[in-house]
């Protein structure tokens, strides 16, 4: 069955690829490791499929989506 998807809300690079962007922060978790901890983020996509959540680093989407986190630091450092 084809996909119909309105064009205003259709975004592509010049390669032709589709851009999905974060649409919010759903939760936050420290993922414990041997030796340190990394802070991570439960992130909500507007992917052209339907609603598509990832976890990724949060120091990551702070400096790529830094619109995601306004007014907020990072919960902890991620060295122990």
């Amino acid at each position: 069955e084809p996909l119909a998807i309105p064009l205003d809300e259709i975004q592509v690079d010049d390669k032709l690829n589709f851009i999905e962007e974060p649409i919010e922060i759903m939760d936050r978790e420290v993922k414990r490791l041997k030796k340190s901890r990394i802070l991570i983020v439960k992130v909500r996509w507007n992917s052209r499929r339907g609603p598509e959540f990832t976890w990724e680093r949060e120091d990551q989407m702070q400096k790529k989506y830094p619109h995601l986190f306004p007014n907020s630091a990072p919960m902890a450092d991620t060295t122990s």
